[in-house]
Formats: C-alpha cells, sequence, structure tokens
C-alpha cells in the first residue's frame, strides 16, 4: 500500500476550501468538480462523500482512476491520484456518514487510494508498503 507523506497530511490539516476532485469518462473525457465532504480515512486512503456525484458517480463505476487537489490556507498546493473504489455499505461507507454534513445525502463513498502525490509540480516520494 502507497501512503501520503507526513508533509501532506500535515498540509491537509491546513487546506482551504473545497478541493477538487477529477475523474474521466470512457472516452477520456475530464470531469473535474468541488467538493467539501471529504476526509483522510487513513494514510492509504482519502474518502469523497457522494453527496450530488452525476457525471462522478458514473466516471467511477466504469473504472475511472481520479485525482484531488486542494490547496493550504498559505496557498501552497497539493495533487494526490489513485484509483477510486465506491463503497455504498461497509466500514468506509459507515465512517463516511459519521464526518459527512447531515444536511448532504451521502449516498456512498468514493475513496481514492493513493499512487501518487505531488507538492506543486514536485512529485514527492511516497512510502509503500507491502
Amino acid at each position: 500500500m502507497t501512503e501520503l507523506p507526513e508533509l501532506v497530511i500535515n498540509a491537509w490539516r491546513k487546506r482551504a476550501g473545497p478541493i477538487v476532485f477529477s475523474t474521466v469518462d470512457t472516452k477520456g473525457i475530464p470531469n473535474a468538480i468541488y467538493a467539501t465532504g471529504v476526509s483522510i480515512y487513513n494514510p492509504e486512503t482519502i474518502v469523497i462523500a457522494d453527496n450530488y456525484f452525476d457525471k462522478t458517480r458514473r466516471n467511477i463505476l466504469d473504472g475511472s482512476k481520479g485525482s484531488i487537489l486542494f490547496l493550504t490556507d498559505e496557498k501552497k498546493s497539493f495533487q494526490v491520484k489513485g484509483s477510486i473504489q465506491y463503497y455504498q455499505k461497509g466500514e468506509i461507507f459507515d465512517d463516511m456518514k459519521k464526518w459527512n454534513s447531515t444536511k448532504s445525502p451521502g449516498h456512498a463513498a468514493a475513496a481514492l487510494k493513493v499512487e501518487e502525490v505531488y507538492s506543486g509540480s514536485e512529485k514527492l516520494e511516497i512510502t509503500t508498503k507491502v
């Protein structure tokens, strides 16, 4: 498993505003959305609540990889790329229901598995555990 560097976990705690969550469709057409219902589930997984996905949901179910882009309060950018799992029940879904706003539907939890991490244009070293 590939883990987020401590630098990125610390930056996540200082993120400002929504994240940008991007996927692609089966024809390679990108789709990007803002999302505020997000959390680091563990150092290997970032979860995005599916509150109002449409194209994003279709892309995930069709096997899209994805990326998450966020800014810190100091305007430093970070991007995390990886494969996406979609959960409508189970441990990750139950965890999402705990932190997702009760005003939002939380239809499912999209879990991005960390594969690559960037700070601006610099690719960061990541830890891979077997």
